[in-house]
């Protein structure tokens, strides 16, 4: 009985805090990515994330794409397309526009100074292969439907729609990418629009947990020292969900938090964020100003009303409805 609780209290304590070894970097987590969770998936049914494309792997953490494994033709970036990335789910641009550190200086600067975005940018629950072309074309747009978007990648099955900015995965993973978003905004405290929850809970609902998830799931627990508890069934969300910011290793300034990562975002935190060009000299509203998501984020300064942009001699865009 003595040997049988021992073996038990140590099986458990793999996938423990005290004994996982979670990276710390974004280039670190791609090494431990290929390493520990996908060294065997280059050549499994599943694929990479968004065509299900078969790879083999080059260097410590690249992958060459086998076109004719799942009927990939080239959109555009030949080179691209024919090496696989590593796509973050939740894009660093999404969750990076909520800390202050993008506000004070971009991504380098997050990396440099915030170890929150640090600890999002490494978090294996959020790293997936894809084909570069795909991931670089999807860029740090928000998960939507693509109606009426031709093929663009062959035989693939996402879609992307440059004109409204979102992306359309393949069934195959949408239940997957929707419980990553999830795990990601609630575990770092992140702000999602109503419509984006909305569509997030369908896939949801829509494409259950599959044994590669529950797998993928079991092998980063052993490194991060937890599951994602919405791919175990231990949380759900729904409309107006609480966030939970067990991730978090410092707090969030307050003018940060309302800082969202795209205007589906920002429009949902209490829809008084402005964003102003520092270039131009013009502000853009959180709704009504298709210019809101176009500024650059060495260009943008934020403000919490008209009247403080107007007092910093800021100008509302003309295309503002």
């Amino acid at each position: 009985m003595k040997k049988l609780f021992y073996v038990l209290t140590l099986t458990l304590s793999v996938i423990t805090p005290a004994f996982s070894n979670p990276p710390s970097t974004f280039s670190e987590a791609k090494v431990v990515a290929k390493q520990k969770i996908y060294l065997d998936q280059a050549s499994s049914a599943m694929g990479e994330l968004y065509c299900g494309c078969k790879w083999t792997w080059v260097g410590k953490s690249g992958g060459r794409v086998d076109a004719e494994s799942c009927g990939y033709k080239t959109r555009e970036q030949q080179s691209r397309a024919q090496r696989t990335e590593w796509e973050h789910i939740v894009p660093a641009w999404t969750f990076g526009h909520q800390r202050q550190c993008w506000q004070n200086g971009g991504r380098e600067h997050c990396v440099d100074d915030d170890p929150v975005f640090r600890a999002m940018e490494a978090d294996l629950f959020n790293l997936y292969p894809a084909v570069g072309e795909v991931n670089g074309d999807r860029s740090n747009f928000n998960y939507g439907m693509a109606n009426g978007v031709a093929p663009q990648y062959g035989q693939c099955k996402t879609r992307v729609d440059f004109d409204q900015r979102t992306a359309e995965p393949r069934d195959e993973v949408k239940g997957l990418v929707a419980r990553t978003t999830f795990y990601m905004f609630d575990r770092y405290k992140l702000s999602m629009s109503r419509q984006q929850q909305q569509l997030l809970m369908a896939w949801d609902k829509q494409f259950p947990v599959s044994s590669w998830e529950k797998e993928r799931d079991r092998r980063i627990a052993a490194i991060m020292g937890h599951s994602n508890p919405f791919v175990t069934g231990d949380r759900r969300w729904t409309q107006g969900y609480k966030t939970v910011g067990d991730g978090l290793v410092s707090a969030i300034p307050v003018k940060a938090q309302q800082a969202a990562a795209q205007p589906t975002l920002a429009s949902t935190i209490g829809g008084s964020l402005i964003i102003g060009n520092r270039k131009s000299q013009v502000y853009h509203l959180s709704q009504g100003c298709p210019g809101y998501e176009q500024v650059s984020a060495k260009n943008q300064i934020t403000f919490d009303s008209e009247s403080d942009a107007q007092a910093a001699g800021y100008r509302k865009a003309g295309n503002c409805k």
